[in-house]
């Protein structure tokens, strides 16, 4: 069997607000999405995939490990963690096995990445700049026009931004479905046509990669994944442990494997993503990702691979908290382990923001109401629960009956039993993933970089043998680089690539080291490990023997400044 070639396309911050969910998620017949529709119907639409966290990245970590946030470290938004040393970047497997892999562009994994994990991660990285025109490819796409930050730009900029959007087909906010947990204003109405209006332009998008893999003739062969991060960028959904905040659109398609128009009721996580991919591609799948493959080799899939779904969330930003969840297939338990602090604190960049900043008014408004002795009436109880000064220890949710989470069943003798199986199921999971979340974080920071000092990954050592050159590391878990090119000035990283972590580095193309090499001509060749929230290492540089001279090698160190002489 071929390898296939795989295309991700990923988007921010939304719920299956597709039209091809219609009848599965409330409201999803609202947003125009005839390209994703398509893609739907041609492959399969997984009805109850979530994300791991309610946040990008902690979101994409899980997504590109197939671990948990929290038993690897990676759950505060945001962070650099320092994850087990079994813990790989997904693309590298790929990158080993043979495929070409690449990113465009926007990573956010949660560690800095290395540039052996993509042979291209920048704003042009496409399949179509593969050297081997032959080569299977892993092609990842990850777009932000849905990103909340969208739906509040001013109207010039909104316009600029749904370019594809015409004219007939805005939505009318005065038919937004808004959930009950919302106040019925217009900042609420209006925010929900804009988050659709994204959407439609978000689906142009997709359409265009979907038409390029046909100009190529490659959608034959090609896995197409559809996916979002996390739920919808709005309150009690974005950065809550909450259905809306972990509920995410995935489609997949696999012409001539996968019968289209299927439909997988099945739990699943997106982490399992990664596994499946492994799976699929015939690659094995390393023994520590918690991941499942929801898929065999043969495209068949795997009946019932998650009995639970479970997720959290952990420091927003400069707001620190922490909850878990899981859910089966009827109910969602969740447990905040800081009841005494409010579901909506303040975090400053979301608090900019339209939505936010009206909850804040109506009840800042609620509040002048009691001032003069009368009773609030802006916020239904619902509604006023979002901003309320603490939240209950416990929830309970019959996610059959009661789709937007509204009435807590923690005291329901009816639904004790669910209560007490979930609340067990909880604790099991966290024992056994030993959760990091439970851990002070300045304690986690210092067992990661004691003194603040982050750990060096150590110099390879190299050596020219009969079969080519060949490298070692010592750092357990390191990842070796080479190349053939000389150290090249780089402008500094801009600060949003350094905080999601994008590959920078020294300008030149790091190819993976994954046995002996022979490069025909070159004077020397120079390798470098990473090891995932490590420093990465010196280089080490080996020159090609010369007549009469035997081969060696040797420890160099390239400085920012200036290239050592050959």
């Amino acid at each position: 069997m071929n390898k296939p070639n795989i295309v991700w396309i990923s988007t921010h911050d939304i719920n299956p607000d597709l039209g091809s969910y219609r009848g599965i998620w409330p409201g999803a017949e609202y947003a125009l999405t005839p390209n994703l529709d398509r893609l739907a119907a041609e492959g399969a639409r997984f009805d109850r995939a979530f994300a791991s966290a309610p946040v990008c990245s902690p979101a994409r970590s899980a997504i590109m490990t197939g671990c948990f946030p929290n038993a690897i470290g990676t759950m505060h938004m945001r962070t650099k963690a320092v994850p087990p040393a079994e813990v790989r970047l997904l693309p590298q497997y790929f990158r080993e096995a043979g495929y070409y892999c690449t990113n465009n562009y926007f990573t956010d994994f949660q560690v800095d990445v290395p540039p052996v994990v993509f042979d291209d991660c920048s704003p042009t990285a496409h399949w179509r700049n593969r050297p081997d025109k032959d080569a299977p490819f892993f092609a990842a796409f990850h777009g932000m026009t849905t990103h909340e930050s969208q739906i509040y730009l001013d109207e010039e900029s909104f316009q600029r931004a749904t370019t594809h959007v015409a004219p007939q087909d805005r939505h009318d906010m005065a038919a937004a479905p808004l959930p009950p947990y919302y106040p019925d204003t217009e900042i609420f109405r209006k925010a929900w046509a804009r988050y659709a209006d994204l959407i439609t332009e978000m689906d142009h998008w997709v359409g265009d990669i979907l038409n390029q893999l046909e100009e190529d003739g490659l959608a034959d062969n090609t896995i197409v994944v559809f996916w979002s991060d996390h739920g919808r960028g709005m309150p009690r959904a974005k950065r809550w442990a909450t259905e809306a905040g972990l509920r995410v659109p995935l489609l997949l398609r696999w012409p001539g494997v996968i019968d289209p128009g299927t439909v997988r009721t099945d739990l699943v996580h997106t982490m399992d993503l990664a596994p499946t991919m492994l799976a699929v591609s015939g690659l094995g799948i390393p023994a520590h990702m918690h991941g499942k493959p929801l898929m065999e080799r043969d495209g068949t899939f795997i009946s019932r691979p998650n009995a639970y779904i479970y997720g959290g969330r952990d420091r927003m930003d400069e707001s620190e908290d922490t909850t878990r969840t899981v859910r089966d297939e009827r109910y969602r338990y969740v447990r905040n382990f800081h009841p005494d602090r409010s579901p909506m604190p303040h975090i400053d960049y979301p608090d900019h923001t339209a939505t936010w900043a009206e909850l804040r008014r109506l009840r800042g408004e609620e509040a002048r109401q009691l001032a003069c002795g009368e009773l609030p009436s802006l916020l239904s109880e619902l509604q006023r629960r979002l901003v309320a000064a603490s939240k209950p220890e416990e929830e309970l949710y019959d996610l059959e009956q009661d789709p937007h989470e509204t009435c807590n069943l923690v005291q329901d003798p009816e639904s004790a039993e669910a209560l007490a199986t979930l609340r067990r199921v909880l604790q099991t999971w966290q024992d056994r993933i030993q959760d990091m979340g439970m851990l002070p974080e300045r304690q986690l920071m210092e067992t990661w970089r004691p003194n603040g000092q982050a750990p060096v990954t150590a110099t390879p050592t190299v050596s020219l043998t009969a079969e080519g050159a060949t490298a070692d590391c010592e750092t357990p878990g390191a990842s070796i680089g080479w190349t053939a090119l000389p150290w090249q000035p780089q402008e500094p990283r801009k600060l949003m690539d350094r905080v999601t972590g994008s590959p920078g580095e020294d300008g030149r193309i790091w190819n993976l080291y994954t046995g002996p090499v022979r490069v025909s001509g070159a004077t020397s060749l120079r390798f470098k490990a990473w090891r995932l929230g490590f420093t990465p290492s010196q280089e080490a540089r080996l020159e090609a023997p010369l007549p009469g001279r035997a081969p060696h090698s040797y420890e160099g160190h390239l400085q920012e400044s200036k290239e050592l002489p050959l």
